[in-house]
Formats: structure tokens, C-alpha cells, sequence
């Protein structure tokens, strides 16, 4: 006799902010709470030389802000993510932002992944990602030195291995980031 399943409790972002502020990363996607622990320093390593790379890009073309976690995002109504990066823009109307909450659309969200958190990277944020129609998504897989991007239509990645080039809208010019020399600063 089959036991009768347990029902998961649905999280919201409001329970999901309540949680102790432990060093671990709480965040949760259509009700799943998803949980990382503290980053290891090559994932900060690999913050920081991204971040460098596109910060000037972001700043000259004045195409939002660019920002890491934490950071309590709730784009969708009980919905709350934190990437990695990401660059913010303000809500329809509006010039600026102040806190999270005002925030009204994400630019772009990268995640470097690491082996506890492939599955909701690749999986539950990029469907996100993907449905809120964040401009891009991009998973910095430091293991296989690539980086796979997504689109909003995608059903598969661009694997990327030796150039990323990125044309935001509202960009005069793309942004051309090798990649060869990022994942030696980062790896060695």
C-alpha cells in the first residue's frame, strides 16, 4: 500500500525574507524554496572579474545598474530571486530606484555555477528568467569555461567558449568580452 504523499509547503517571498540571516542564500521560485550556501572564493573570484568586464559598458551606455547579491528581488507577485549579477532597471515610468521593491525589470541576471546549485540554475531560475522575460540570462560555468547564455524564446543555450558579444537594446555598440582571458583571471 502506497503511503499518501506529503503536501509541500508553497513558499512566498514575504515568509522567505523572514528567514535567519544565516549566510546561506534564500530564495523562492512558484512557491519552492531554494536554498545555497555561503560562496566559495573562485565563485567571488568569478563575480568580480565579470563584473569588471561590463561595468564600464553598463555605466557609459547608461543601460541600468549594475549589482550583486544579496539582493531581495520580487519581479512576480511571491517570486524572489537573487543573482548572482545583474543589471536592474526601475520600473515602467519612473527614472530610478531606491530599494529592491522598486526595482521593475532586470536587464540581464548572470549565476556562476557551482555543483550545489546547477539544478536550480539551469532549471528553475532560467524557466524564470526565461517567463518574466529578463533581457538575458547568462550561467558562468567555470568547470567547463563557458558560458551559456539565454534568451526569453530559447530552448536550448549558446554555449559560449571564445568571444561573448552583447548588443543590449539602447546599446550604440555591443560589448565584446573574451572569454579565454576572463576564466584564466579567474581560474589560473
Amino acid at each position: 500500500m502506497a503511503m499518501p504523499a506529503l503536501a509541500q509547503h508553497y513558499w512566498t517571498a514575504a515568509e522567505v525574507r523572514e528567514l535567519p540571516d544565516d549566510g546561506k542564500r534564500y530564495e523562492c521560485i512558484d512557491g519552492e524554496l531554494l536554498v545555497t550556501p555561503s560562496p566559495r572564493g573562485l565563485h567571488q573570484r568569478a563575480l568580480r572579474e565579470v563584473f569588471l568586464r561590463i561595468h564600464e559598458y553598463i555605466r557609459e551606455h547608461n543601460l541600468g545598474e549594475l549589482l550583486w547579491s544579496p539582493a531581495d528581488i520580487e519581479l512576480e507577485r511571491n517570486n524572489l530571486v537573487q543573482p548572482d549579477l545583474f543589471v536592474a532597471l526601475p520600473r515602467e515610468g519612473e527614472t530610478s530606484w531606491k530599494d529592491w521593491h522598486e526595482v521593475g525589470a532586470l536587464l540581464l541576471a548572470i549565476e556562476v555555477l557551482s555543483p550545489s546549485t546547477a539544478r536550480y540554475d539551469r532549471v528553475v531560475k532560467r524557466k524564470f528568467y526565461q517567463r518574466i522575460k529578463v533581457g538575458e540570462y547568462w550561467i558562468v560555468d567555470l568547470d567547463a569555461r563557458v558560458i551559456e547564455r539565454w534568451r526569453s524564446g530559447d530552448r536550448t543555450p549558446e554555449v559560449l567558449s571564445e568571444e561573448l558579444v552583447w548588443g543590449p537594446a539602447g546599446a550604440p555598440e555591443p560589448l565584446h568580452i573574451a572569454l579565454e582571458p576572463l576564466f584564466r583571471s579567474i581560474c589560473g
